[in-house]
């Protein structure tokens, strides 16, 4: 290790900025959200089987919730524009904005050049769960998911049921596209459930068992219309392990709302971002 310099401590008090300032956020209205929900009427659902994953689609104004079943269970998800694959999730951005883990009233927002709110959080019945005295958090936007690539680069196995090759089956079943072509557009996801965060010594990214039991749930609002994927992770509660046939795993179930005409009079979907990229070409 490099010699420390005479200056050392006085460079690490320096004090930290925050990139992205978020007060001038465009702000969800929650009361408006609230009041559409309450008299929502539920018109489908899908249960997501463990170490599998089940694609959905809702439009926007709906509400979808995933929530716990049967047993501690933590899921992967993506999204996309229903009407145009290219329009997807950006958990970086997502992260740079809201921060490592999301809650009540913070979005999911989509990748350039559209970069507006895809789907806002409407109720987390873990929110109570804060961050813990090891710095981990519930629901975050860290994690890549699991995935058949690294598990093979760093144990040599041939494992088929990660939460990337869920998804690509899952997507590829819900819109007639070939694994080969439905797999560039499974992205970085939303780890729902999951407890994560980095240590302290080393800044690793680290895992531990999710706070949620049967009944626990995550609720959205689509701002746009929306298809999804959600794969029910190998690892159950991911407590040890996040690839493996040996964990407990149960199922998910996502729920779809539709509020009553005119519950969201005055409301429409968020438009592309409004940045000219003719004056940045």
């Amino acid at each position: 290790m490099t010699a420390a310099p005479e200056d050392a401590q006085a460079r690490r008090a320096v004090a930290p900025v925050i990139c992205y300032p978020n007060e001038t956020l465009p702000r969800p209205d929650m009361a408006l959200y609230a009041a559409a929900r309450q008299g929502a009427r539920k018109i489908d659902e899908v249960t997501v089987a463990p170490r599998d994953a089940a694609a959905f689609r809702v439009s926007a104004g709906q509400f979808f919730r995933i929530t716990s079943v049967g047993g501690p269970q933590v899921g992967d998800l993506n999204l996309w524009n229903a009407d145009d694959l290219s329009e997807r999730f950006y958990s970086g951005k997502t992260r740079a904005l809201h921060g490592t883990h999301l809650t009540t009233g913070e979005r999911m927002w989509s990748g350039f050049p559209y970069l507006r709110p895809m789907a806002t959080i409407t109720t987390d019945t873990l929110d109570w769960y804060g961050i813990d005295g090891f710095g981990g958090s519930v629901h975050d936007v860290i994690g890549t998911r699991c995935d058949p690539y690294t598990g093979n680069l760093l144990s040599g196995v041939q494992y088929h049921h990660c939460c990337h090759s869920n998804l690509t089956r899952a997507l590829a079943d819900a819109t007639g596209l070939s694994l080969q072509e439905a797999e560039p557009h499974v992205h970085d996801v939303l780890n729902v459930f999951m407890c994560t965060g980095f240590t302290r010594d080393t800044g690793q990214y680290f895992m531990k068992a999710s706070p949620v039991r049967p009944g626990d749930h995550l609720e959205f609002m689509a701002e746009i219309d929306l298809l999804g994927a959600l794969s029910a992770c190998p690892g159950g509660d991911c407590s040890a392990e996040h690839t493996s046939d040996a964990a407990a795993c149960h199922p998910l179930l996502i729920e779809i709302f539709a509020p009553e005409d005119d519950a969201l009079k005055g409301w429409s979907s968020p438009p592309v971002n409004g940045y000219d990229r003719s004056h940045g070409r």
